[in-house]
C-alpha cells in the first residue's frame, strides 16, 4: 500500500552521475515506460516496457471507462511501479494523454492508477504533448538550427502535428484521431470496404484543414513519423519493398489497396505486420493517408523516439537550467502586461514565508515553485478588468495552453490565482486531486498574505517578518511601529481570518 504520493516530479534537484531517470507514457493504445541512467552529461537508455492496453477502446460516449480495460490499465501500472521501485519519486514522471483527458472524472481512474503505479501521474493536454514528442523526436535525430521539420505523431486517440527548428516548436496541434479512435469510429463493426473508407478519409481529412494551411505557409525540409502506427507502416512499405523503411505519397495507396483486400478487420493481411497491431491498424492508416493528402506530404522518415524520450529530456531540462515552465510564465507576463516589479515584490515575500514553514508543513521544493509561479502570476487578470481580476487570472490560467505544465499543475495555479484575495470560494480546490488539496491550502494562505503586505507596491524587504506553522494555524508577526505607520494593511490583515474560512488554516497574529 502506498502511504504517500510524491508530486510529479519537476526535477529541481540537479542531476548527479548515475542517476536513474523513468518515464511513463499512459497512451490510448499502448502503455509505455524507459528507464534511462545519466551518464556524463547525457542519457542512456537501460530499459524499455511496452504493453497493449488498449484504453480507448473501454470508452462509452459519457466519458466512462470499461471495468475490464480498466482493471487491463491498473495491471500494467502495477507491473511498471515493480521496475521503478527502487528510483526516487523525483526521478519519475508518468503522463497520461488522449483518453483521460476525455474521461467525464479522470480523477476516478487517476487515484487507483497512482497508487498500482506508486508516482503521481500528470494529465497532459493535446498541445503539450505534440510539444514532449517533438522533443523527444528533435534529441533522437538532432536538427540543424536553420532546418525545419514537420512531425506527426499517431497515437491510439490523438494525432499530434508540429512544426519545429532546433528544440524549440513553432506551431502544435492536436486532431482527436488516432488509431484506436479511427479504427472505432469509422470501421467500428469490423468491416471493411472501398466507399466506406472513401467516405471517412474525406471526413478525417477535415480534422486537418483547420491548421492545414498554416502549416503549409510556414514549410518545413523534412518530415518526421512517430509512436506505433508510423513505425508499423514504415515497417510494412520495406517488407513490400516499396520503400526501404520511410513512408511516401506512392507507397501509401499501395499499402491501402492491399488492405483493402480484406473485407474484415480479422483478416487484414500486411506484410510486417503483427497481431498485435492488426486490430487498430486500418484506422491507423486512414489517419495517415488523411495526413498525406492535407498536408501535402511526399515523403516521412520514421523516428525511434516519442512522447516518453520527449518527457525523459524534459525532466532533464527541468534538472538544469532549462525549466520550459519558467519561460513560458515569462511569456505571459509578457503578453498581458503585467507589473513586473509588483510581480516580484510578492515573490520574494511568498518565498520568505514559504521558507519559514516549509519543515513545519512539510512543503516541497516543487510546492516552492509552483507558489513562486503562482505570485509572479496573480495579477494576470488586469489586463481584462480590475473588478474580479482574480477570476479572469484564474480562468486565463486553466484553458490555456502553457508549455511545460501538466493539466494538474494548471488547475493548481488557478486556484491560488483565483483564491489570492477576496473571500476564498469554498469550491476552489475542487478540480484538484486529494494529494495536491493540503499544500494548495499552505500556499494560498502564503500567496494572499504576500499580496496583502505588497498592496501599497512597498519595498520587499520587510523588516522583522516572521511566520510560524504549527499544524493548521500560522501566527505571523510583524513589527509593531512599522505595522502602526500602515492601518490600511492593519485593516486588511484584520479581515483575512473570516476571509479565508474555506482554507481550514487559523490565522493568528503576534
Amino acid at each position: 500500500m502506498i502511504q504517500a504520493l510524491a508530486p510529479a516530479a519537476s526535477q529541481s534537484q540537479p542531476l548527479a552521475d548515475g542517476d536513474m531517470l523513468a518515464a511513463i507514457d499512459l497512451g490510448s493504445n499502448s502503455y509505455h515506460m524507459v528507464v534511462a541512467r545519466y551518464t556524463l552529461g547525457q542519457l542512456r537508455i537501460v530499459d524499455r516496457l511496452r504493453e497493449t492496453v488498449r484504453m480507448a477502446e473501454g470508452l462509452d460516449g459519457r466519458g466512462g471507462l470499461d471495468a475490464e480495460v480498466r482493471q487491463r490499465a491498473l495491471r500494467c501500472l502495477a507491473r511498471f511501479g515493480q521496475r521503478i521501485r527502487d528510483i526516487p519519486a523525483h526521478r519519475v514522471r508518468a503522463v497520461a494523454t488522449n483518453t483521460v483527458r476525455r474521461l467525464a472524472s479522470p480523477q476516478a481512474f487517476l487515484m487507483p492508477a497512482e497508487t498500482a503505479l506508486g508516482h503521481a501521474i500528470e494529465i497532459v493536454s493535446g498541445r503539450e504533448e505534440a510539444r514532449l514528442v517533438y522533443l523527444g523526436v528533435a534529441h533522437a535525430q538532432p536538427p540543424r538550427n536553420s532546418h525545419r521539420r514537420l512531425v506527426v505523431d499517431i497515437g491510439g486517440g490523438s494525432t499530434e502535428c508540429i512544426i519545429g527548428r532546433g528544440f524549440e516548436t513553432l506551431e502544435r496541434d492536436s486532431v482527436q484521431l488516432g488509431a484506436v479512435a479511427g479504427t472505432l469510429r469509422y470501421f467500428g463493426n469490423g468491416k471493411l470496404s472501398r466507399r466506406k473508407w472513401r467516405e471517412a478519409l474525406i471526413e478525417a481529412s477535415v480534422e486537418f484543414q483547420q491548421f492545414a494551411a498554416t502549416y503549409r505557409s510556414l514549410g518545413w525540409q523534412e518530415v518526421i513519423g512517430a509512436s506505433g502506427t508510423n513505425k508499423a507502416i514504415g515497417e510494412i512499405c520495406a517488407q513490400m519493398k516499396l520503400t526501404k523503411g520511410a513512408i511516401t505519397a506512392e507507397a501509401l495507396p499501395v499499402v491501402r489497396d492491399q488492405l483493402l483486400r480484406a473485407s474484415s478487420i480479422d483478416d487484414i493481411k500486411l506484410p510486417g505486420l503483427s497481431d498485435d497491431r492488426r486490430p487498430v491498424i486500418a484506422g491507423g492508416l486512414l489517419v495517415l493517408e488523411a495526413a498525406f493528402a492535407s498536408l501535402d506530404l511526399q515523403r516521412m522518415v520514421v523516428s525511434k523516439a516519442a512522447l516518453r524520450e520527449g518527457v525523459l529530456y524534459d525532466m532533464l531540462g527541468r534538472a538544469g537550467d532549462q525549466d520550459s515552465r519558467d519561460t513560458s510564465v515569462d511569456a505571459l507576463g509578457q503578453r498581458y502586461g503585467m507589473d513586473r516589479a509588483q510581480a516580484l515584490r510578492v515573490e520574494a515575500t511568498a518565498c520568505r514565508l514559504f521558507d519559514q514553514v516549509a519543515a513545519a508543513w512539510q512543503l516541497s521544493d516543487d510546492d516552492r515553485m509552483m507558489l513562486s509561479w503562482a505570485a509572479q502570476l496573480h495579477e494576470l487578470g488586469l489586463t481584462i478588468a480590475h473588478s474580479q481580476y482574480q477570476v479572469h487570472g484564474a480562468y486565463i490560467l486553466a484553458q490555456s495552453d502553457i508549455a511545460g505544465f501538466s493539466r494538474q499543475e494548471q488547475q493548481l495555479l488557478a486556484a491560488l490565482v483565483r483564491a489570492h484575495r477576496r473571500k476564498v470560494p469554498k469550491t476552489v480546490f475542487e478540480a484538484l486531486p486529494d494529494r495536491l488539496l493540503p499544500a494548495a491550502r499552505q500556499m494560498s494562505m502564503l500567496l494572499r498574505l504576500a499580496v496583502v503586505l505588497h498592496r501599497g507596491h512597498e519595498d520587499p524587504d520587510i523588516p522583522g517578518l516572521e511566520a510560524r506553522a504549527d499544524g493548521d494555524a500560522l501566527t505571523l508577526r510583524l513589527p509593531p511601529r512599522w505595522l502602526d505607520e500602515r492601518p490600511l494593511l492593519q485593516a486588511d490583515l484584520a479581515g483575512e481570518p473570516a476571509e479565508t474560512a474555506a482554507l481550514g488554516i487559523a490565522l493568528r497574529f503576534a
